[in-house]
């Protein structure tokens, strides 16, 4: 509920923000056409039900600021969640004068708060108000965008949409300023004559000394109060953190056998930012990215049940039952938690994916090929040289597979592993690697074309393609995250690219391929070769022009010849 608040006190206050920069946008017409604008303004926000609402938004807010200043267990957060809180504590501070000099003395004393006053006030009876004014509502308008942003970007559409949110939150503050400006220049101007600037003050219906000695005592009372009540807030929280000491604390056990003494009622995220531990949270921990998720272990049968909004977030990316947020859980006894994520998730993560990214034992066909001689190439080239040629026959490479329907796994220093098979069956999956090692002796042979004057003979490659068990799922760290696969069946298929070399050959497939791919290889040699680090023996094609495969591979053969039985299979594997 407390989020729910927030968050639509939020969105009320950002709507009133963003009707204020519109009407200052008005002022690079001119000053009346803002003070029109300003009449539309006053009819909506300035009635009872709109003021009323507009007070409860902004004490709603302020109240849940002091509320998660205090409930943080520790100050530790990220750079934007120290932005937001900053930012959010310096806008009341610096807002009250602004309000208390225009609505506060309009109600009071009629004083006419129209732009004509504010910008004779900003411009020529208080300029450093006027600059600290200008940056108030810059600050206020960075704290609303950053928020929103944070909570929109967890929405699926977000990401399409928002180069437009971005241009037009820097565009209308931008155009607000210079309306400001504008309208300064115009006040100046006609404070050029005396007369009229006599007349024009005397309109305002300015309070007398002691109204605007009040005025100020409610300014800098509301001042000292809020900076009483910041304050306050971190006594709390010392004498919280006292109480919570003499309770003991609670053992955390995080993988590689590092240890966390957490206080008690303090989140397992939290936990993870005072010890140190990386440790994901897009949302930063306010329970809806589900970034933050770990797998908890010993200790979990003393944990509370998940709150519904925590189960609907888990049941969203389909986390299993020893999956919790670390956000959520304030475990009260020693607990063994594992990340999920790594800490530089990011906002795709906070929704379900497809089972294979989470680790997966699959069947798929694995591609791997190499340039052959390369290292004699690149002898005596300019590195610029082999830059090219490389980048060119990566790139060939690359389309080769994808265009099979393959992917692209990764490059290794001149050799290229693919994937054939995921979300696909078997039998697919190895019609589509052959495909895809025809597809790549006929790029190669086009690129040979085209580079012609530039090798002194043509590229030559190895391809190898075997199907098998393999471990699936995306490995790695940061940014060199990825999917890709380990197991037997990735080892073989790259010994069978490595002994094209000694057939002389460009593609050797191994029989289970042949046997999936429900296609007629007995026009190309059969070999019996051992596998080096494999118990028996393999029959495998070897084909000595992988261009020379029918076109039709990648579609499903109307009439597949006869099959062997599964168990006469399985033991081809098994060996």
């Amino acid at each position: 509920m407390a989020r729910k608040i927030r968050l639509w006190s939020g969105l009320f206050l950002f709507v009133f923000v963003t009707a204020h920069l519109v009407n200052h946008a008005l002022l690079l017409v001119s000053i009346d056409a803002a003070n029109a604008g300003r009449e539309v303004f006053l009819a909506i926000w300035r009635n009872p039900v709109a003021t009323t609402l507009l007070l409860a938004a902004l004490l709603a807010h302020m109240g849940l600021a002091f509320w998660a200043l205090y409930a943080r267990q520790t100050l530790r957060m990220h750079p934007w969640e120290v932005t937001q809180l900053v930012l959010g504590f310096a806008i009341p501070f610096q807002l009250v004068g602004h309000v208390v000099g225009t609505a506060f003395i309009a109600q009071q004393y009629g004083t006419v708060d129209n732009y004509f006053y504010i910008l004779w006030v900003f411009w020529i009876a208080s300029p450093i108000d006027g600059i600290l004014q200008t940056v108030t509502l810059v600050v206020a308008w960075v704290h609303a965008t950053i928020g929103l942003h944070f909570w929109m970007r967890l929405k699926p559409w977000y990401r399409s949409w928002a180069p437009v949110l971005l241009s037009v939150a820097v565009a209308l503050p931008l155009i607000a300023l210079l309306g400001v400006n504008h309208g300064g220049r115009e006040i100046l101007s006609l404070a050029q004559s005396q007369g009229a600037m006599r007349e024009l003050i005397a309109s305002f219906r300015l309070p007398n000394g002691a109204q605007y000695a009040f005025a100020l005592s409610v300014v800098n009372g509301f001042q000292w109060g809020f900076f009483g009540l910041i304050l306050l807030t971190f006594v709390a929280r010392v004498v919280r953190s006292w109480l919570q000491r003499a309770k003991g604390v609670v053992r955390l056990h995080y993988p590689a056998g590092r240890i966390v003494d957490a206080l008690p009622g303090m989140s397992v995220l939290e936990a993870s930012r005072l010890g140190g531990v990386p440790h994901a949270a897009v949302c930063g921990g306010r329970g809806r990215c589900s970034t933050c998720r770990v797998r908890v272990g010993d200790g979990d049968e003393f944990l509370a049940e998940p709150s519904p909004e925590e189960a609907k977030v888990l049941a969203r990316v389909g986390a299993p039952p020893n999956v919790r947020l670390a956000c959520q859980i304030r475990p009260t006894r020693p607990l063994q938690v594992t990340p999920m994520l790594p800490a530089t998730a990011s906002p795709r993560h906070a929704y379900a994916q497809a089972s294979h990214l989470h680790g997966e034992d699959r069947e798929i066909a694995i591609l791997f090929a190499d340039l052959r001689a390369f290292t004699k190439f690149s002898e005596g080239k300019l590195p610029y040289d082999v830059v090219f040629v490389l980048n060119r026959y990566f790139a060939a490479m690359g389309q080769a597979v994808t265009s099979a329907g393959g992917h692209l796994d990764k490059f290794i220093g001149d050799g290229v592993m693919a994937l054939f098979g995921i979300g696909k069956d078997p039998d697919r999956a190895c019609r589509e690697a052959l495909a895809g090692a025809r597809n790549m002796a006929l790029r190669l042979r086009d690129l040979n074309a085209a580079l012609e004057h530039d090798l002194e003979e043509p590229l030559r490659i190895g391809v190898g393609i075997h199907i098998g068990p393999a471990i699936i799922g995306e490995m790695g760290y940061g940014r060199a995250t990825t999917l890709t696969a380990i197991g037997d069946s990735v080892n073989t298929a790259s010994r069978l690219e490595a002994m094209t070399k000694e057939l002389g050959v460009q593609l050797i497939v191994s029989h289970a391929v042949e046997t999936h791919a429900g296609i007629d290889l007995s026009g190309y040699p059969e070999e019996t070769v051992k596998i080096r680090g494999r118990q028996g023996t393999m029959k495998v094609r070897a084909i000595e022009d992988a261009a020379s495969l029918p076109a039709s591979l990648g579609e499903s053969p109307a009439r597949a010849p006869a099959r062997r039985d599964s168990g006469a299979a399985a033991g081809e594997s098994a060996a």
